[in-house]
């Protein structure tokens, strides 16, 4: 694909941001059809159900590591030098920012992700929640929240000045992540057919992760031909919701990708609920509901940037490529979220807001 025309025509900047807007679509359409959601797989199998959640769960994030393990082996993509991967990682921040992140997840009834999609299909409870959630994630980017994040973040790091590559770091063949993600998703399968989940709904799951290729495919590709450095990214919506919010409330802002990633979501995800007939204003129940949702925003918020990700960034675009603070992050998150719904009792529901 020959990117330099484009470049020439629209430039670097509005091109980053117009890959973000294409990622973001694929996600928000895939992500709203299938109703992937971490939060909900996690209540599922702290319940100790391996049902629809966990299955629809398992073949996004298998899905995400075997395009982009497969893109590598082509060479077609390298993501050695990704943003997470190019930087340090901070092993304390993701166990921490894990932990708070998972269990505010559960509060707020869906993850950050999972809420921008939901505010797409008119869901008033996931548009309160998802503000704060990303003034939130600004505080702890440049406001008062980042001393703290700072401190925590600090306490012990990743060797070497970048972050660890799990494959690397344990002498595996190049191979090995994609042949983890061919048996990750075979046990999806497996559980899909147990849970009768029909092919349409494994198609859209599928999309999910196929989404976090095209977001590291198209901004590698852009980064070889581009003048200035490009950022080699993909999915992720602690920063891009921070960045965003920044971004119309800053004539300064300038266009990259996190601008044109979030928009696409939420186009992608009312457009697909228009068209299913599933759109439908939804708002909080009471006040008991609502003051749970906004506590969970503010701890998705601080710790997703803590984490140095979301359940999508840290879940699904960082497990893909290996990022050892990624996956930590990830299973913290689980742990979390886990716990907080033992806390709750249960009462927490496990369908998705």
């Amino acid at each position: 694909m020959d990117l330099v025309p484009l470049v020439e025509s629209i430039g670097e900047n509005p091109t980053a941001a117009l890959f973000g807007l294409i990622t973001g679509i694929i996600f928000g359409v895939a992500a709203q059809r299938s109703r992937f959601c971490l939060r909900a797989a996690t209540v599922e199998f702290a319940r100790g159900r391996m049902e629809d959640k966990v299955a629809v769960w398992l073949l996004t994030f298998s899905t995400a590591v075997v395009w982009v393990q497969g893109a590598q082996l082509l060479g077609l993509m390298d993501t050695s030098e990704a943003r997470m991967m190019a930087v340090p990682g901070s092993w304390s921040g993701a166990v921490v920012g894990g932990l708070i992140f998972g269990a505010g997840m559960v509060l707020a009834r869906g993850c950050s992700g999972r809420l921008l999609v939901l505010a797409a299909t008119g869901n008033m409870r996931s548009i309160v929640s998802g503000l704060i959630f990303a003034v939130v994630a600004q505080m702890s980017l440049t406001g008062w929240l980042a001393p703290l994040r700072d401190s925590i973040a600090s306490l012990w790091i990743t060797s070497g000045g970048r972050n660890m590559d799990l494959l690397s770091a344990a002498h595996l063949p190049k191979e090995s992540g994609l042949i983890l993600g061919l048996l990750i998703a075979l046990l999806a399968l497996e559980l899909s057919r147990r849970n009768k989940i029909g092919f349409t709904r494994l198609f859209f799951a599928s999309g999910v992760g196929f989404a976090a290729a095209v977001g590291y495919g198209l901004t590698y590709a852009l980064s070889q031909v581009a003048f200035e450095p490009v950022q080699i990214e993909s999915l992720t919506f602690t920063g891009p919701s921070a960045n965003t919010l920044m971004f119309f409330l800053d004539r300064n802002s300038i266009l990259e990708f996190d601008i044109g990633l979030v928009p696409g979501v939420v186009i992608g995800s009312f457009l697909s609920a228009v068209l299913a007939k599933e759109f439908q204003f939804q708002a909080f129940e009471g006040a008991g509901p609502m003051r749970r949702a906004m506590i969970g925003a503010v701890m998705m918020g601080f710790g997703g940037m803590l984490a140095g990700g979301c359940a999508i960034g840290a879940g699904v675009s960082g497990g893909s490529i290996f990022a050892g603070t990624a996956w930590l992050a990830l299973f913290c998150m689980w742990i979390g979220g886990m716990a907080m719904d033992m806390a709750l009792g249960g009462r927490n529901e496990t369908a998705t807001a």
